[in-house]
Formats: structure tokens, C-alpha cells, sequence
């Protein structure tokens, strides 16, 4: 059993410093190789969108505070016309023009407007090499700003990018008028998580994807190396070989892999790097949290969590066990359902209609 319980040191914020699911040695291991591999390792420098070498400039970008720029792709009715603006956060592997693809009729019906964007580092915005939970959440600020949304806007994400949402509700909750996740993946060192439940389903995922996540937590700086080695088993989820029990989604997989779509869309979101989105991604989301998502205070706005109970990507227990902590999170569990929520018939409509209707 590679999983055990240890002990957590908390600082000033209540974020765990220790860990719940990983033993002592492999720590101590991934601590020594960290060390030596961050300074025989570097990843490849990203290749920067408009620049001699990278990819073109194909989308609408602005400029942010920063100098980055960040790209983005507006649907639903005209921003002048809209009575609730969105700003939405795609997931792992995602992009701007993803959605929760309810239909134009009822975006229309509802007068809503939304805008999705490339996050740091995927398709064509450019890499933040700072990139963490707080910046993501000011970054949707700062695309909210730029296009005039107004003092108050909602935030949507799924899957990975809820990392977003949770942050907006962290850092700048009085801007959010309301807010929505969609199969929102869960970092197993969240310390409101009682230590033997997030043992219990870490342990069940594949071997690889238990140490890329062990790598991401405790020894990031290696964690590209550790990614592109082969000689050790890595990630199932970058490699599109998780186990899904889901019949939809193990179909939707398939197909993508077979029309070739799944690959187009890898080629697109890390057109820049695979480092710089993709490994940034999973540095964020499982490591160090400054806050425990368990540990809000109950924000100033409707806060909604979409679930299926037969996702293989996200333990739908832990799920369970945080909207039970968190009173104020209207939860929504789907029967038959798996991880792929944007593809849930209907399901794009009814995340609307709730929010708005």
C-alpha cells in the first residue's frame, strides 16, 4: 500500500503542509531527486505565439496587466444585450472556444452572454511561469475588466479549470454574482479531507497516475523530466488511457481517438509547450493551496457543483464529502453519468436554466 496517513503542519492560512496520501520514504525520495534533477533539467523554454519560431496569432487576444497576452472567444448574445455575462474556465486539455454548450435558443431566452479563454499557457495565450490558483482567479478578473463586464459577473468552470472558480471565490469574491462547477476535480491534499477517504481512492488510480500526482505535490521541478521519461509509469489521464467505467465516456474517447480530434486537440492546447500547460496544469491543481476549499466562508453569491457518479476522472465520494462540508454549495449529482459533463445531453441547457432561470 503506497498510501498512508501523515502528519500536517498548518500555516497562518490553514493550509496543509504535509500530506495524506503519500508515505514518508517516496517524500523523502521525491524531495533528494527533486534537488538533483531541477538543476540537470530544465524544461524547454515554450514557444511563444506570434514570435520567430512559434505558433501564429489566430485569435482574439488582449493584453494584460503583466505584458501577457490572453486569448479569448465570446458566445451567446451580444455583450450589449446580455442581462448575465460569463466568464468560463475550460478544463485540462480545453480551450477558449470550450463551453457548456447549452443551446444558442436558450442563451438567447436568458439573454447570456459568455466568454471562454485560453489559460495561461494553453493555445494562444501566453505562458505564466508563476501561474497558481490566485493568478488564475485575477486573471479572470482581468478579463472580466478588460471587456467590461461590470462590477459583478459569473464564472463557470469544468473539470480541471475549477481551479479558477475556487479561487475567485478565495480572492475576489465580491465581484462574483454567481457560480458554477462542472465535475470539478479535487486535490487529495485538501486537508478537510479525512485522511483515510483520500487514501482510500487515491490508491485506487493507476500506478502512474498516483506518482505524476506525487511528483506535481511534492517535487515539481521535475516533474516535466518525470512526465517524458518512459522508463517509469506516468500520467494515464495526458495519455488518454484512464480507465473510464462510464459508457459514454469511454465512447466519446474512443471516437476522438479514432477521428484523430483527441490528438488535434493535445497539438492546439500545448502548441506552446506541453511544460507551460499541460505540467503547469497539474502543479497547480495538486500542489501546495495557500486555502482549503473546505475552509470558505460562505461567499456573497450562489455557488453550484455538477457531478456524475460514474466519473473516472474525479472520486465522486470525495465529491460528496465536500458539498456535505460546505452547506452553501447547491449540489447536483447525475445517475449514469461520468466525467464529460459538456457532452451530457441537455446538460449545458439545465446548467443555464438553474443558474438563471
Amino acid at each position: 500500500m503506497w498510501v498512508t496517513s501523515m502528519p500536517q503542519v498548518w500555516d497562518e492560512e490553514g493550509a496543509a503542509k504535509g500530506s495524506v496520501v503519500t508515505p514518508a520514504p517516496a517524500t523523502a525520495l521525491l524531495g533528494s531527486l527533486a534537488g538533483w534533477m531541477s538543476r540537470a533539467v530544465e524544461p524547454p523554454a515554450p514557444r511563444l505565439c506570434g514570435t520567430e519560431g512559434g505558433p501564429p496569432v489566430t485569435a482574439t487576444r488582449l493584453r494584460l496587466r503583466d505584458g501577457r497576452h490572453l486569448a479569448y472567444c465570446e458566445s451567446g448574445v451580444p455583450k450589449d444585450k446580455a442581462r448575465f455575462k460569463v466568464v468560463f474556465s475550460h478544463g485540462f486539455t480545453g480551450s477558449r472556444e470550450d463551453s457548456v454548450r447549452a443551446s444558442q435558443e436558450v442563451a438567447e431566452e436568458l439573454g447570456v452572454y459568455m466568454v471562454g479563454f485560453d489559460r495561461a499557457g494553453y493555445g494562444e495565450s501566453d505562458p505564466n511561469p508563476n501561474r497558481s490558483v490566485k493568478s488564475a482567479a485575477l486573471d479572470v478578473e482581468e478579463l472580466a475588466d478588460a471587456l467590461g463586464l461590470g462590477p459583478k459577473f459569473y464564472v463557470i468552470g469544468i473539470s480541471l479549470g475549477c481551479h479558477a472558480v475556487w479561487g475567485a471565490l478565495k480572492y475576489i469574491p465580491e465581484r462574483i454574482a454567481g457560480a458554477a462547477m462542472m465535475a470539478p476535480v479535487v486535490n487529495y491534499w485538501w486537508p478537510g479531507f479525512p485522511a483515510d477517504l483520500a487514501a482510500e481512492v487515491y490508491n485506487k488510480q493507476e500506478v502512474g497516475d498516483q506518482w505524476a500526482l506525487r511528483v506535481s505535490h511534492h517535487a515539481p521541478s521535475i516533474l516535466h523530466w518525470w512526465m517524458e521519461q518512459s522508463w517509469l509509469p506516468t500520467s494515464t489521464v495526458v495519455a488518454g488511457t484512464t480507465p473510464l467505467t462510464n459508457k459514454r465516456d469511454a465512447e466519446i474517447r474512443r471516437n476522438m481517438k479514432a477521428d484523430g480530434s483527441f490528438q488535434k486537440k493535445m497539438d492546439l492546447a500545448t502548441q506552446q509547450g506541453i511544460h507551460e500547460s499541460y505540467y503547469r496544469d497539474m502543479m497547480v491543481m495538486f500542489g501546495k493551496w495557500e486555502f482549503d476549499p473546505m475552509s470558505l466562508p460562505k461567499p456573497p453569491c450562489p455557488v453550484h457543483i455538477w457531478q456524475g457518479d460514474e466519473d473516472g476522472l474525479v472520486p465522486v465520494v470525495l465529491q460528496r464529502y465536500l458539498a456535505s462540508r460546505l452547506s452553501w454549495v447547491n449540489y447536483h449529482e447525475l445517475p449514469g453519468t461520468g466525467h464529460f459533463l459538456s457532452a451530457v445531453p441537455g446538460l449545458g441547457d439545465t446548467v443555464l436554466r438553474t443558474i438563471f432561470g
